[in-house]
C-alpha cells in the first residue's frame, strides 16, 4: 500500500482554481521531485499534504487514513509529515539546541534528557553539531536551514516534505543542504521535494514530476524525464532551466 494517497486533489483560493485534480501515489520509501514553473501549484500541492493548506475536493490518505476524517489529530499528523520551508522558520529567541527539542517535548512529551539527546545526534548528523549552543542569527543560511532540518526530523516523522529548501540560499550554501537530502534519500526516508535543483534530482529521485497550471503534466523516473520528456511544456521547461 502507498504511504500517500492523492486521488482527484481539487484547490480553490477564491476564484483561482490552483490544484485542479491531482491524483499521486508515494510508496514508502520514494524519493519524489516536483518541479515547474512557479505559480503551477507545487507548493500548494505538498503543503496540503500535512494539511497546513485546506483542500475543497479530493482526498489525501496518509498510512491509510483519511487525512481530513474528524478523529486525525492535526498535530499528530505534522508529527508524522514533516516539514522543511523555503524561509528557515526558526525561533531567533531560542538557542540551535531548543530549536530542535522544542516539538518532541510539547508534541511527543519526550524526556528532557532523551530529546536533547536525539538532537544532538541529528545536529551530528546534519553537520553542525558544534552550533547547539548558539543562536539562529549567528548562524549562515546553509547551517540555519540544516537545523530546520535537524528540527522536523527530530519528531521521528515518516515522511518529509521539502518546499524549495534551497531557493534562499547562497550558492555556495546549497550544496550542503542537498547533501543533508540526499543522505536522508539513500537512508529510506520517504520524501517529496519541490525543488529547481535538477542535479539532485537526478542523483536521487525515483520519479519527477513537471506541474503546469494546477495540474502534473508529465512523469517519469529521473533518467527518461530528463532524456525524453514527452510534453512539448515540459520540453520548454526543461530547455530553460537545464
Amino acid at each position: 500500500m502507498a504511504m500517500i494517497e492523492v486521488n482527484n486533489l481539487q484547490k480553490w483560493y477564491g476564484d483561482f482554481h490552483v490544484l485542479q485534480g491531482i491524483t499521486e501515489n508515494v510508496d514508502k520509501g520514494e524519493v519524489l521531485v516536483i518541479c515547474g514553473p512557479s505559480g503551477s501549484g507545487k507548493s500548494t500541492f505538498i503543503r496540503c499534504i500535512n494539511r497546513l493548506e485546506d483542500y475543497q475536493k479530493g482526498t489525501i490518505n496518509f498510512d491509510g487514513k483519511d487525512i481530513q476524517d474528524k478523529s486525525v489529530d492535526i498535530n499528530e499528523l505534522r508529527a508524522e509529515i514533516g516539514i522543511v520551508f523555503q524561509q528557515f522558520n526558526l525561533y531567533p529567541h531560542l538557542t540551535v539546541l531548543k530549536n530542535v527539542t522544542l516539538a518532541p517535548l510539547k508534541v511527543r512529551n519526550m524526556p528532557k534528557d532523551e530529546a536533547e539527546t536525539v538532537a544532538l545526534a541529528l545536529l551530528e548528523r546534519v553537520g553542525i553539531h558544534d552550533q547547539a549552543h548558539k543562536y539562529p542569527a549567528e548562524l549562515s543560511g546553509g547551517q540555519q536551514q540544516r537545523v530546520a532540518i535537524a528540527r522536523a526530523l527530530a519528531m521521528k516523522p515518516k515522511v518529509m516534505l521539502f518546499d524549495e529548501p534551497t531557493s534562499a540560499l547562497d550558492p555556495e550554501m546549497i550544496n550542503e543542504v542537498l547533501n543533508v537530502m540526499k543522505d536522508l534519500a539513500r537512508e529510506g526516508m520517504t520524501m517529496l521535494c519541490v525543488t529547481h535543483e535538477m542535479g539532485f534530482a537526478r542523483e536521487v529521485a525515483d520519479r519527477v514530476i513537471f506541474m503546469d497550471g494546477g495540474v502534473v503534466v508529465e512523469q517519469a523516473p529521473p533518467d527518461e524525464f530528463f532524456k525524453n520528456p514527452k510534453h512539448e511544456r515540459t520540453k520548454a521547461f526543461l530547455k530553460e532551466i537545464l
